[in-house]
């Protein structure tokens, strides 16, 4: 997660590209199906957890047929798999409204972690998603959830302009998920007023890891760091990052 290096303003504004427009675009299909049952979801959850009786119950309130809904989210996975990308999308459009280009990597990074569980905190949304981290600890959930974090990850860099390729592409994220999956966890226990007590985490977690990236910049400053360093590059030329899965896809 190499922040350091860009911790100055950017020069150019660093709004997500097309992010506006791609979380505001009328949803159609089942897409649109899965958008009016998110919407009394998580009230549903809250009481019934992630699971049938949920999504009939949404479909009910959304009067969508029974059947319809059934196809639209097939079980309580997949329908808490669209609410953790709904999330994702809030904070993506979150994202795209701030002063980015005033910011730090670091301030723009701390603050898209922020939106993005602000984004699900409305009054039955932390106890869905709740709901949803157990459901996704589960054996048999855990690499779709481990996929939903790294999707997280990812779109947050992507909104935040990364160009990045090879080993670096993937240790920016996988080391993004790792900050994002314990703060979700602090932030499920916090009761806090406005969760204070979460951002101070954060705050901390990203210091942690700006601990690691100036200790990994002395090493490269170092004549024996170096040589470890390029020997790290020339085994990671090979690896390619690999392209986000588009809409629908």
């Amino acid at each position: 997660m190499s922040l350091p290096e860009h911790d100055a303003p950017a020069a150019e504004d660093a709004t997500p590209r097309a992010a506006t427009s791609a979380a505001t675009e009328p949803a159609s299909g089942l897409d649109a199906v899965r958008a009016k049952l998110l919407e009394s979801l998580p009230e549903h959850v809250e009481f019934d957890g992630w699971s049938r009786t949920a999504i009939d119950m949404a479909a009910v309130d959304a009067e969508v047929p029974e059947d319809v809904a059934r196809m639209a989210f097939p079980s309580g996975v997949d329908a808490a798999a669209a609410f953790h990308e709904l999330g994702d999308r809030r904070m993506t459009a979150a994202l795209a409204r701030e002063p980015l280009s005033a910011m730090g990597m670091t301030d723009r990074i701390t603050l898209a972690v922020r939106l993005r569980l602000e984004s699900v905190s409305g009054p039955t949304e932390k106890e869905a998603v709740r709901r949803a981290a157990s459901l996704f600890a589960l054996p048999t959930n855990a690499a779709r959830g481990a996929r939903l974090i790294w999707g997280t990850a990812d779109a947050i860099w992507t909104a935040l302009g990364d160009e990045s390729d090879d080993l670096n592409w993937y240790s920016k994220r996988a080391t993004l998920a790792a900050v994002i999956s314990s703060t979700v966890l602090y932030w499920l226990g916090d009761d806090s007023e406005g969760a204070t007590d979460t951002w101070a985490y954060l705050d901390r977690r990203i210091a942690d890891v700006m601990k690691i990236e100036k200790a990994k910049a002395r090493m490269r400053a170092n004549p024996l760091g170096r040589v470890a360093s390029s020997g790290v590059e020339a085994l990671s030329r090979g690896l390619r990052k690999t392209p986000r899965p588009r809409a629908g896809g």
